[in-house]
């Protein structure tokens, strides 16, 4: 697996690797402590029966009965933990009867079952079953392991159309966000990659010339420029299909941080949302956001608030995305250096005695620097440098750093001095070929746990489009 060199060869190693290790029969048994795979058997068998009678009415009570991403528990991580490769066979094999039940219930098939009452149903499954995000942190230069993640999702094609970031994670949202799946192929086509971040006119390239404490703003801002279309949020989601979700942080005291998205600011450009996230204070001036008026030009946007870097304050806005999107399966891409020593366990990963004990010490830690702030808070207010400082750690320390599925660097001891340096050829190709390897092993995990969740829009999608045709056909004929 440590000398594969695509994700094909390190999925034919890894699944050899659980045939030597046992863990194979452990696949193929449906026994487990971690869901109820008894219920999951029956689940399957009433499903599968239904299918080979053709009995559509069936399999449309039997869905709506309970369709959901960790019904009975097997989503639990555990169980996708142990295998290099996968998890149950069981699990499987009801996701995929699941995808074929959906099947069949969209097409000719069941089409006995009116469809309005179709449509109803996958309208409702589609809300029930929530949807998936990729967050992606803070990251100064280290940005490219996240394009090296986004580029191993991509090529599977389970790069999920909601995205967020923050700083550096902000940047390749934006990068991936107001380009086409075609103009991506491009961007990480393997032979293309180091052609491209040689030259310095390729995307690739101009990212190297992102180094804040050797640019000016402007500088900058002429590299975000050439990296950025001039989109709005909007345009961006028209042009990709993708929900790009920038964090931003309030410069002034007593305001809340922002989340920038095609809901909530259509019409913010997105060059400032990310030169705003990516505004480090102490390196980059606070920076005031623009938007499109109701004329189509360009103005400020709050023009009395200045914003900074989102990772301060929410570099994972999972709440925000919930309840913006419904989104309640979260994929994260971390690599912000000093959040580690406030992360737990990883996924799947066995909780020993230690564990429980670090565990522990992290959150006795976080709470006696609450408390030890609290107490100095009078002092520092009389210093707004000291006081603002002081808040920026603390929105560091009592943030959450973890998601569903967590995706993070092999080598977690980055020199802090170098988070924003220029970054030679070698290390581009090595940072990035460490996120694609960090992502292989999370990547049928994914496949398992947002399949359901893809087809539901896939058919949704496909709906709509053949109503609104038939609409269009009505309209020509009635003129």
């Amino acid at each position: 697996m440590a000398a594969a060199e695509s994700y094909a060869e390190w999925k034919k190693a890894a699944i050899a690797h659980d045939k030597a290790t046992g863990t194979e029969k452990w696949k193929q048994t449906d026994v487990s402590k971690y869901f109820d795979y008894g219920s999951i058997r029956t689940r399957l068998n009433r499903l599968q029966r239904q299918r080979r009678r053709g009995d559509c009415e069936g399999l449309l009570f039997s869905l709506n009965e309970g369709l959901h991403g960790n019904i009975d528990g097997m989503g639990h991580a555990r169980l996708f933990g142990k295998a290099q490769f996968g998890t149950k066979k069981l699990i499987v094999a009801y996701v995929d009867e699941v995808v074929r039940s959906l099947d069949m219930l969209a097409s000719d098939a069941a089409n006995d079952i009116p469809l309005e009452t179709r449509l109803d149903f996958f309208r409702r499954a589609q809300h029930c079953y929530g949807c998936s995000a990729l967050m992606m942190s803070g990251a100064g230069s280290l940005l490219y392991f996240h394009m090296g993640v986004v580029k191993a999702l991509a090529q599977e094609r389970l790069l999920p159309s909601i995205l967020s970031g923050s700083s550096g994670g902000a940047i390749v949202g934006a990068l991936v966000s107001t380009h086409g799946d075609d103009e991506l192929e491009n961007i990480f086509e393997p032979e293309n990659l180091v052609h491209e971040i040689e030259r310095d006119q390729g995307i690739l390239g101009r990212l190297l010339e992102f180094a804040p404490e050797v640019a000016s703003t402007e500088e900058v801002k002429e590299v975000l420029e050439r990296l950025i279309p001039d989109l709005t949020f909007l345009e961006s989601l028209e042009r990709s299909g993708r929900h790009l979700n920038v964090s931003i942080a309030a410069a002034e005291k007593h305001q809340t941080s922002r989340l920038l998205n095609a809901y909530t600011t259509p019409n913010v450009f997105v060059r400032e949302a990310v030169m705003a996230s990516a505004a480090i204070p102490g390196f980059f001036p606070a920076v005031t956001l623009c938007a499109k008026n109701d004329r189509g030009e360009r103005q400020a946007y709050l023009a009395s608030r200045k914003w900074v870097d989102g990772s301060i304050s929410d570099d994972l806005p999972a709440k925000r995305l919930a309840r913006v999107y419904g989104v309640n399966h979260f994929i994260v891409s971390q690599v912000n250096p000093h959040i580690f020593p406030f992360m737990t366990h990883a996924d799947g990963e066995k909780k020993t005695v230690m564990h429980t004990v670090k565990s522990v010490a992290r959150a006795t830690a976080r709470e006696w620097i609450n408390a030890g702030v609290s107490l100095v808070e009078k002092p520092l207010s009389l210093s707004a440098r000291a006081s603002r400082v002081a808040n920026f750690a603390l929105g560091i320390i009592n943030q959450d750093y973890v998601g569903d599925i967590n995706i993070l660097p092999d080598r977690r001891l980055f020199n802090p001095l170098k988070l924003l340096a220029h970054r030679s050829l070698d290390e581009v190709i090595d940072l990035m070929e460490m996120g694609e390897r960090a992502a292989w092993p999370k990547i049928e995990q994914i496949r398992v746990q947002t399949k359901i969740g893809r087809k539901l829009n896939h058919i949704l999608n496909e709906m709509d489009d053949s109503l609104l045709q038939v609409a269009s056909d009505i309209t020509r004929r009635a003129s």
